[in-house]
């Protein structure tokens, strides 16, 4: 098994970060340094930071009502990290992330091969989301919005166009988002392209996974059915 998914099927993090902390000298196989594209045995010892990692026992999806001020990283000693908010008992990390100061709907989970799949950008997952801006929404904010956005993305030292997407206006300051696209802060990017700040930004569905009665703060399981479909349509 490649070492990176070897990480992410004990529930550490997703493949991506797997290498990442590769990358970073901080795992180990037998006490020798590990490199990115390894593969290692059933029986090899494999360590990040010095502890032994131990396969997980149970597979685990919820989705969390997050609050502002939640981070949505797995570093422990970060204050107000996603994880010790959960408190779950086994050992489970977000899919993506929705920044600190928003709020809304976030999947965690230990399984890092559907992870891998849903944060893949050409399988285009839409997200759903509520935004309250600073001052009445005009019609050229909707259409500028929804033709995408001309932003500069600091991971690849350029500017992009954002994709396609849907917009509907709810009330004077807030409307309704749809995206498949994730970007860092993206929606707050946008918003400011035109003149725009965002007070308020809660996602409320990703795929055909929703909030419902959920509240601020709250998590659940998945159903059985809600994961066979997420599962369905990765596939």
């Amino acid at each position: 098994m490649r070492l990176n998914k070897f990480i992410s099927s004990t529930g550490m993090c997703s493949r991506r970060q797997a290498d990442e902390l590769i990358r970073e000298k901080r795992v180990t196989i037998n006490g020798q340094i590990a490199t990115v594209g390894q593969s290692v045995n059933i029986d090899d010892k494999v360590c990040v930071d010095r502890k032994l990692l131990k396969q997980k026992k149970n597979d685990v999806y919820i989705i969390l009502n997050k609050p502002r001020g939640i981070t949505c990283t797995t570093e422990r000693h970060i204050e107000g990290n996603i994880i010790d908010f959960v408190n779950h008992s086994e050992r489970i990390f977000p899919v993506g992330r929705l920044d600190k100061d928003s709020e809304g709907l976030i999947l965690l989970t230990n399984d890092g091969d559907i992870v891998n799949k849903i944060l893949r950008e050409e399988n285009n997952k839409k997200k759903e989301y509520i935004v309250t801006v600073n001052k009445p929404i005009t019609q050229s904010f909707i259409k500028g919005m929804a033709n995408g956005v001309k932003i500069y993305n600091p991971v690849r030292n350029e500017y992009t166009i954002t994709k396609k997407c849907e917009l509907v206006k709810i009330k004077d300051n807030t409307f309704k988002i749809t995206l498949s696209q994730g970007l860092n802060r993206q929606i707050r990017r946008m918003c400011s392209h035109f003149g725009y700040n965002v007070i308020k930004l809660k996602r409320v569905k990703i795929m055909d996974l929703t909030l419902g009665n959920l509240k601020i703060g709250e998590w659940r399981n998945l159903s059985s059915e809600e994961i066979e479909n997420i599962k369905s349509k990765l596939s």
